[in-house]
């Protein structure tokens, strides 16, 4: 059974000009599919650019280059009647869930805002009684409709934030690190409630996150980025059970294990050196001033975006197959340290 493209990402491209004539190459050509009802993990640390990838395939950002596409057709090329009805398919939630909620709109009047934009329901009666169903889908109750946002936890906000991205009954939600903010003892619930949301009602995710354990619990395939590239996808068991990438041996390698046994005797790959910047990113391989395999080619060439194995992509030259030393190249052993 072949499954559906929902989302296609075609070398979408997002630069900002900061002035001075310097551009910050935030997103800068990647390539990926989102298929329906799966989720789709998008990895890698903090300016990576993977947020700014999720805005701009909900259309906050327009793109520079490339296109995003839904179920076909691009997201960013519609009139402003078009871009009103995509809104009903597609939706997002925002990794502040204070940030993201009017402090001074009580609970029912968030939830219900979009439905009123849309004009769901003929009657507020009608509106608030989906306000209802929808915050005890969340896990809160009825009596949580008339109070304000400061007056709840940072997961029961998320929650909230959450009711009001089904608010339209979308088929797509794009979670934008929706627990980084939260407390590891909350984290847990509300993935939990994902899952059990996407289960009753189908939904398609793009879930955004920086901590690689809890995007392998909850995701289907994981896309890793670094500096504004994307450097490996694959599914999420494939993906720990066999990494190709430097930069994606190394995010796994910092992931704790319980055993103090196992941790103390596994090795650890350590990234040495900063960040470079997105103004001025290195010539070559983005990674490979950090990188501890890098070579002379790496400085020269980009990396070239190829399936290794059966819908397992990588962009590094180690795995090159023009190459014709590639199978050495392969069995090279990475230092870990």
């Amino acid at each position: 059974m072949t499954m559906e493209k929902v989302l296609e990402v075609k070398q979408l491209k997002k630069h900002f000009d900061i002035g001075r004539n310097r551009t910050l190459k935030a997103v800068d050509g990647i390539s990926f599919d989102v298929y329906e009802g799966e989720t789709f993990g998008l990895v890698g640390e903090s300016g990576c650019g993977k947020s700014t990838t999720g805005r701009t395939m909900m259309n906050l950002y327009s793109a520079t280059a490339g296109e995003v596409l839904y179920k076909g057709k691009s997201v960013h090329n519609r009139s402003e009647q078009e871009q009103f009805h995509l809104k009903r398919e597609m939706q997002m939630i925002f990794q502040d869930p204070y940030a993201s909620l009017n402090p001074r709109s009580t609970v029912a009047e968030i939830i219900a805002e979009p439905m009123e934009i849309h004009k769901l329901f003929r009657t507020k009666r009608e509106r608030m009684e989906r306000v209802y169903e929808l915050l005890e889908e969340v896990g809160l109750n009825r009596d949580h409709a008339n109070r304000y946002p400061h007056e709840f936890s940072g997961g029961q906000r998320q929650r909230i934030g959450i009711a009001r991205a089904l608010a339209l009954d979308p088929s797509v939600i794009i979670a934008d690190e929706p627990i980084s903010a939260l407390d590891v003892s909350v984290q847990a619930q509300v993935v939990n409630l994902l899952e059990r949301l996407q289960e009753d009602k189908g939904l398609t995710y793009l879930f955004i996150a920086h901590d690689l354990s809890m995007v392998q619990h909850i995701s289907d395939r994981i896309g890793v980025m670094y500096l504004g590239h994307l450097v490996e996808l694959t599914t999420s068991d494939q993906l720990y059970k066999k990494p190709l990438h430097p930069y994606t041996k190394a995010l796994l390698s910092a992931i704790p294990i319980p055993d103090p046994d196992l941790e103390d005797e596994r090795e650890q790959m350590i990234i040495e050196g900063e960040i470079p910047s997105p103004i001025d990113p290195p010539s070559g391989c983005v990674f490979r001033t950090r990188c501890p395999a890098a070579m002379d080619r790496c400085a020269k060439e980009v990396p070239k975006w190829q399936e290794v194995e059966s819908g397992h992509h990588v962009a590094c030259h180690l795995y090159n197959e023009d190459d014709r030393s590639g199978k050495d190249l392969r069995s090279r052993s990475i230092s870990l340290s």
